[in-house]
């Protein structure tokens, strides 16, 4: 294929915090494994000039997701906790824009654009066309995908750099289908050309 990556792409990478990763208390099976990949894809877009987001679940600790106040999940990723900190194997840039979501108590939000300047700060940057990797495939890979979508960006699933948690077996595979049914494109790093 040989994508360049110019000025007005964006890479978005979502959710790589402790908590999601081997060893946090909402784990994806190894959910770490992308970290060397992403670290690539972060080397290809900082060499381009291109624009790089990191999304983080930042919840408060009352969160309506966790499990004792009615919702599925474990508490995970507490503004201000270690489990909410980005893995340290994971090479952020400095100018790295950070997308905190999921901070109010009553709403849940798996999407980086759901209740965050996310569609904002691409668009006053004038990026057309946003690469998103990260974790978990089957929720906040798959809201933010079909979000970015909808707010009209050239959206592109990079097939290497994401992992499910699968909670029913087939999740992932099915979430893939539905991003790219809803218009997502997909790579991975063999797609991509060296600026």
């Amino acid at each position: 294929m040989g994508i360049r990556i110019k000025a007005d792409d964006a890479l978005i990478i979502v959710d790589v915090q402790r908590d999601f990763c081997p060893g946090g208390s909402l784990p994806v099976p190894d959910g770490d494994r992308i970290i060397p990949v992403l670290n690539r894809y972060i080397e290809i877009f900082r060499r381009a000039g291109a624009v790089i987001y990191a999304t983080r679940d930042w919840h408060p600790p009352n969160h309506i997701s966790f499990k004792e106040y009615g919702g599925r999940w474990p508490v995970h990723c507490v503004q201000g906790s270690r489990g909410a900190e980005f893995h340290p194997d994971l090479k952020i840039p400095e100018e790295t824009i950070v997308i905190s979501k999921a901070t109010d108590p009553d709403r849940e939000a798996y999407s980086g654009f759901e209740g965050t300047d996310l569609e904002e700060s691409l668009k006053s940057r004038g990026v057309k066309r946003v690469f998103i990797g990260g974790l978990a495939t089957d929720y906040c890979v798959k809201s933010t995908v079909l979000d970015a979508i909808k707010c009209g960006f050239r959206t592109v699933l990079l097939e290497d750099a994401v992992k499910g948690v699968d909670v029913n077996p087939g999740d992932s595979e099915r979430a893939i289908k539905e991003m790219l049914s809803a218009g997502a494109e997909r790579a991975s790093l063999s797609d991509f050309m060296d600026p």
